[in-house]
């Protein structure tokens, strides 16, 4: 019985990994899809650049939470002090998964895999909001300081086990720790950067800028879709038994209803108040689903998710076009999906999930916006003063992919 026993749990260890590391494959493909919703929501002459900026994003993040932000998040958290140290730790010995008695079920490493593309797809939220005017070379030594400090202080607080996991903060994959997280660091640059040459008007009348590339856009969505079943999916961590395999096939259910609502009720939305079908709402619809459903895909019906998702999908169209009246210029609409959303998926955990509590969620949404807008408001202004964060308006005329690239994406049609 014994040797029974130590066969199924290494079996089990086997599963779990393996699940894990998939799942996080999943979301690694987010990368390419905010690469390409990026790039077909800009102008086709800063289409070089934000693809720069989306591998590259992806590099450094990898490279500093392995350093220090995985260490940070993880190790020795306490309250709102994390520890800082280095590295992700020793591997799992088959001795230890044995002893634990099941605790240790996953691969340490699958678990930094799996952790570090969330990193990355906070730091690409900031990417879309800041394009077509902002330095690149600024933008990536941001990513150095967002990937291995401001993103994993806060991740602490709250999957890393301290002060508001025992405030009783709920966030499932990430609504706020992720999500909203990424859109505040982008507000922060957005508004020390400013908007683009000539996207408002002297009497506050708002100029379109449309996107190049709407099948790029498109195929963009679809692909971050897909990656999000890894994102919400592996976010259950464990599929070696019948409950945990019926609890991810609840997320998986859930996730996908929930982008469809958000994608009809902008599309909806848009075609009652702009009197035609928008492409680009719909798309953000469908963004603005996934995450209002991201902090708790688990506990809902589906047709709450749906619900969920819908509110989210009406709230994304209200919030893009609430700030360009304000003048504050996303052009991809980041800051709407993932952060006003972001806010709405971490209130909505109030109408699935009976353990959380409205104080709870509160303190959590307050203490991730707080410290990463100001903490990312301080770091753009010193990259401000000490390197400019932003093209001159002569580099940003003729585009960012000449000026800082030196690359035309489309160099044999026309740019607008």
């Amino acid at each position: 019985m014994e040797d029974l026993a130590n066969t199924l749990a290494q079996t089990n260890y086997a599963i779990d990994t393996f699940y894990f590391l998939v799942m996080g494959v999943l979301v690694m493909f987010m990368a390419p899809g905010f690469a390409m919703l990026e790039a077909g929501l800009v102008r086709a002459k800063n289409t070089t650049e934000i693809l720069t900026k989306n591998v590259a994003l992806f590099s450094i993040a990898c490279i500093m939470y392995m350093v220090i932000g995985y260490s940070i998040m993880y190790t020795d958290v306490s309250g709102w002090l994390p520890s800082f140290g280095f590295g992700i730790g020793a591997e799992h010995t088959a001795d230890e998964v044995l002893a634990s008695g099941g605790d240790t079920y996953y691969s340490a490493r699958s678990d930094y895999f799996f952790q570090v593309v969330f990193v990355a797809t906070a730091m690409s939220i900031v990417s879309g909001a800041v394009a077509e005017r902002m330095k690149l070379w600024a933008f990536l030594a941001f990513a150095v300081v967002m990937t291995g400090f401001i993103y994993p202080i806060q991740g602490a607080w709250s999957w890393g086990g301290g002060a508001l996991a025992d405030a009783g903060f709920s966030d499932f994959a990430g609504s706020g720790i992720v999500h909203m997280c990424g859109a505040a660091a982008a507000l922060a640059g957005v508004l020390v950067l400013g908007p683009r040459k000539g996207k408002f008007g002297p009497n506050g009348e708002v100029n379109p800028m449309p996107g190049a590339n709407m099948p790029l856009a498109t195929l963009g969505m679809f692909i971050l879709w897909f990656g999000w079943f890894g994102f919400n999916g592996g976010s259950e961590l464990k599929l070696s038994n019948v409950d945990e395999a019926n609890a991810v096939s609840q997320v998986f259910v859930n996730t996908n209803i929930a982008a469809c609502g958000g994608l009809v009720a902008a599309l909806l939305l848009a075609r009652l108040w702009f009197g035609k079908a928008d492409l680009t709402m719909a798309l953000n619809g469908a963004l603005a689903g996934l995450v209002s459903i991201t902090a708790s895909p688990l506990t809902g019906s589906i047709e709450m998710s749906m619900l969920v998702g819908m509110i989210g999908g009406v709230l994304v169209v209200l919030s893009i076009v609430g700030l360009d009246k304000l003048k504050i210029d996303d052009p991809v609409g980041a800051i709407s999906v993932h952060g006003t959303v972001g806010i709405w998926g971490l209130l909505a955990v109030l109408l699935t999930n009976p353990e959380a509590t409205l104080m709870g969620q509160l303190t959590g949404l307050g203490a991730i916006f707080v410290w990463t807008f100001g903490a990312s408001l301080v770091i753009w202004l010193i990259l401000k003063a000490v390197m400019g964060i932003r093209i001159s308006e002569e580099e940003e005329q003729s585009g960012a992919d000449i000026a800082e690239c030196g690359i035309e994406a489309y160099p044999e049609f026309a740019k607008n």
